[in-house]
Parts: structure tokens; C-alpha cells; sequence
């Protein structure tokens, strides 16, 4: 994977109050010469920090759903603001007891091991409303929400090499280890749709992220 000049282009690092690692993931280059359209897909860290000032950027910005992807046992040890709230949705990403040993240098074995999970939070961000924007986000808002969010650009159809480079933007990160990811999934799979297809999410749901995201 050779980086070029796509990857120049990068999302919008968001001022949102008490959030440290936030960005519109709009901007994005295809790989058929589009972008993805700015406004409806955004990534996060843990909202648990927000003050209100936080509360009323995100509400600002047009958010119509939020997915927390964390254990249940961080909601409860650091609530969301919005639980409760309608737009909100809990969906942890990753089984609450991992029946592996999860490696730093790829994601790889999460996708293989959390399949219906990431399937249920997939078709979650599928069927978000319309009009509005979806925020993802975990504690961190690199390891679970980056995998989320990379199955998510590539049905998009978004370029491996701003993929990467998209992840990399978030604190502690390796960029190695998400084109890592990709090339697993796409050895193993044969890409993102036959890998989501495989978890067991439908053609639809894929199609509507894709609708989505793309301008």
C-alpha cells in the first residue's frame, strides 16, 4: 500500500468542548475520484468528560444518533451524557469476555472474533436516521471505533491508503496496524462487503451505509 496524494486530503478535526479525539469523516477520497460527504458520519472518544458547552457542540452539529461501542461495564463505571437520550444507542463492539489474545500490530483477530457483534453495530449505523449525522464512538475512540469505522469507509469504497492515514490522525496509533487490517480482511474475506456479508449483514444495510456516505 503505497501512500500518494489522496491521502493529502484529510477530515475535519472538530472543537468540540471536553472531546479529545473528534472528526467529521467527510472529505475522503474514492476510489472512483468521489469523496465522502461531510456531516453525516463522525468519530469520538468517550463523551463521559462533556460538560455541557461539550453537550450543546455535538447537538449543534446535527447528531441524530450515537453508538457507544464500549463494555457495559465502562458505561457504567463512565455514563454517557446521552443514555437515555433517543438518539442514543449502546452497542459494545467486542464480546465481554475475549476468547483471544488481542495483538497490537492489527485488528485482525477482533473482526474474526466479535463478528456478531460487529454486525449488530454495522446495521445499527445502517439504520441510523436519515437527516442527520451519526456519531461513533468508545472510550479511546481508536481501537473499536477505528475498526467500525474502516469497514464502514471501504463499503464506501474510500482508498485503503486515506483509510490509514484517517486512523493515524488518532493519538496512539499505528497506521501499520490498520493496513494491516485491511490486507487480513482482504486476504481472508476478500474485502469488506464479503467479510460484513459473512458476520451476517445484509446487502441492504450495506448499500445504506454506502448511500450515506457517499456525495
Amino acid at each position: 500500500m503505497r501512500p500518494d496524494d489522496t491521502t493529502d486530503r484529510k477530515t475535519t478535526a472538530l472543537n468540540w468542548p471536553d472531546c479529545r479525539n473528534a472528526r467529521d469523516l467527510g472529505g475522503l477520497p474514492t476510489v472512483d475520484g468521489g469523496v465522502t460527504r461531510s456531516g453525516v458520519l463522525f468519530r469520538a472518544d468517550g463523551l463521559f468528560r462533556l460538560t455541557p458547552a461539550g453537550i450543546a457542540a455535538i447537538r449543534a452539529a446535527g447528531i441524530t444518533r450515537i453508538l457507544d461501542l464500549r463494555w457495559p461495564w465502562e458505561c457504567e463505571r463512565h455514563p454517557s451524557p446521552f443514555a437515555g437520550d433517543p438518539l442514543y444507542l449502546h452497542v459494545p463492539l467486542l464480546e465481554d469476555v475475549l476468547s483471544y489474545d488481542p495483538p497490537h500490530d492489527t485488528y485482525g483477530p477482533m473482526l474474526d472474533h466479535n463478528g456478531d457483534r460487529i454486525a449488530r453495530a454495522f446495521s445499527a449505523l445502517a439504520t441510523a436516521p436519515q437527516g442527520g449525522g451519526v456519531l461513533i464512538h468508545c472510550h479511546g475512540g481508536r481501537d473499536r471505533t477505528g475498526g467500525l469505522i474502516a469497514l464502514a469507509l471501504a463499503v464506501a469504497r474510500v482508498t485503503p491508503e486515506a483509510i490509514v492515514a484517517d486512523y493515524g490522525r488518532s493519538p496512539e496509533t499505528s497506521p501499520a496496524a490498520m493496513a494491516r487490517t485491511l490486507t487480513h480482511v482482504d486476504v481472508l474475506y476478500g474485502g469488506a462487503e464479503p467479510y460484513l456479508r459473512q458476520i451476517g449483514v445484509p446487502a441492504r444495510a450495506i448499500e445504506a451505509v454506502r448511500r450515506r456516505l457517499r456525495s
